[in-house]
C-alpha cells in the first residue's frame, strides 16, 4: 500500500528531477516512514534552524501532509535504500547548493549552534564533510593514523568535493580492511557513507567531526528504531505485537534483536506523546503496545539483558527531547 501511494510520485520526480533554487543556505535532507517522528524532527528544525536552511523530506510512507511542514519540500518517494535516496538528494535536488546536510529522522537538531559549527568548518575549502554524530564502535586505521567514521546519521557534505570533483556515492559495500573494532567484533563492511568517507580521507580532504563534549548538546537521537518501525507496520494489532515480544525464552533477551525492538518501541512511544504535545492531536498506531505494557516489559526483561544493554539511554534521550520542545 505504501508503494502504491509513493510509486507514481517517485516516477514523476525522476522525470522532472526538480532542484532547489541557488542559495548559500545548506540544504537539509531527511526521509521518513513514521509520521509522528517527522512531526517532532521538523519541530526542532524550525525551532533551532529557522530559515538558515532549506529542508527536503522524502515521505516514504506516503501519509505526510505537506501543510504540516510549512516551508519544507515534501516529496512522496519509494522506500529505496537510504544511500540511494540521499544520493538522489545530493546529486539532483541540492545541485545548486554547496552544502547538503543529511540527517536521519531519529536524529534531532536541538541547538542553533549547529549553523555556527558548519560555517566555521567549511570556511576551510578542503573540508569535505562535517559529522555531528560519528560511529563510535570502530575507527579507520589509514597508514597508522586513526580517524572516526563520519557516518550518515547527521553529516553535512561539501557537494563541490563529493559530487563535482570526486563523483562519490554513499552505497554500503564489502571489503573494509581498514576498520578497527572497539567491541571485539571484526568489521569488514562499509556502511552508508563509510567507503566514500575513507576515499575522502585518503585523498587528503578534511572530514571534520564535532567535538565529543559538544555532540549531545547539538544533536541527540535514538538508535535501532527502524526495526520497531518495520514491525509496527507488519503487525495488525497491539495484541499480536505483544505476543511476539512475550513468546521468546528468557535467554533470547541476551541478544540484540529483542532489546533493539523494545528500545525502538520506547522511542516511538515518546514520539507519539511529543507529537500530541506539538499538534494537540494524538497519532494512533494500530499495532503499538500501550505505555503500560511497554513499561511492564522493561521491568520484566531488563534483568535478562547482557552487560552493556539497558533502556536508560533511550529513556534519557526521550526526556532530553521533552525538555527541549
Amino acid at each position: 500500500m505504501r508503494a502504491f501511494r509513493t510509486g507514481i510520485p517517485t516516477v514523476m520526480h525522476y522525470i522532472k528531477r526538480p532542484a532547489l533554487k541557488a542559495s548559500d543556505r545548506p540544504a537539509l535532507f531527511t526521509m521518513n516512514i513514521m509520521p509522528p517522528m517527522m512531526t517532532v524532527w521538523y519541530h526542532f528544525v524550525r525551532k533551532n534552524l529557522g530559515d538558515t536552511v532549506d529542508t527536503v523530506i522524502f515521505d516514504c510512507s506516503g501519509t505526510l501532509k505537506k501543510q504540516d511542514f510549512p516551508g519544507a519540500h515534501v516529496q512522496k518517494f519509494l522506500n529505496f535504500y537510504a544511500a540511494t535516496k540521499t544520493d538522489e538528494f545530493l546529486y539532483h535536488i541540492a545541485q545548486n547548493r554547496k552544502l547538503g546536510w543529511m540527517c536521519d529522522d531519529d536524529m534531532f537538531i536541538i541547538s542553533d549552534k549547529c549553523i555556527g559549527h558548519i560555517e566555521k568548518e567549511f570556511a576551510d575549502p578542503n573540508t569535505a564533510s562535517l559529522s555531528f554524530r560519528p560511529r563510535n564502535w570502530w575507527h579507520f586505521d589509514l597508514d597508522g593514523t586513526t580517524y572516526e567514521p563520519s557516518s550518515s546519521y547527521c553529516t553535512v557534505i561539501n557537494r563541490t568535493i563529493y559530487c563535482d570533483k570526486e563523483h562519490l556515492n554513499l552505497s554500503p559495500a564489502d571489503g573494509n580492511v581498514n576498520a578497527v573494532s572497539h567491541i571485539g567484533k571484526e568489521m569488514h563492511r562499509y556502511d552508508t557513507f563509510d567507503q566514500a568517507n575513507e576515499v575522502l580521507i585518503s585523498k587528503g580532504y578534511r572530514c571534520a567531526i564535532a567535538p565529543e563534549k559538544e555532540r549531545n548538546k547539538l544533536v541527540t537521537g535514538f538508535s535501532g528504531v527502524s526495526s520497531a518501525v518495520m514491525l509496527l507496520w507488519h503487525f495488525s494489532s497491539a495484541e499480536k505485537f505483544m505476543a511476539y515480544l512475550e513468546a521468546p525464552e528468557d535467554k533470547s533477551w541476551r541478544g540484540n534483536t529483542l532489546y533493539t525492538i523494545l528500545s525502538g518501541l520506547l522511542a516511538i512511544s515518546s514520539m507519539q506523546e511529543m507529537h500530541e504535545t506539538i499538534t494537540g492531536s494524538p497519532y494512533h498506531l494500530r499495532a503499538m503496545p500501550s505505555k503500560t505494557d511497554l513499561n511492564r516489559l522493561v521491568k520484566e526483561k531488563s534483568p535478562l539483558l547482557r552487560e552493556g544493554h539497558d533502556f536508560e539511554k533511550t529513556l534519557s534521550v526521550a526526556e532530553q527531547l521533552r525538555k527541549a520542545l
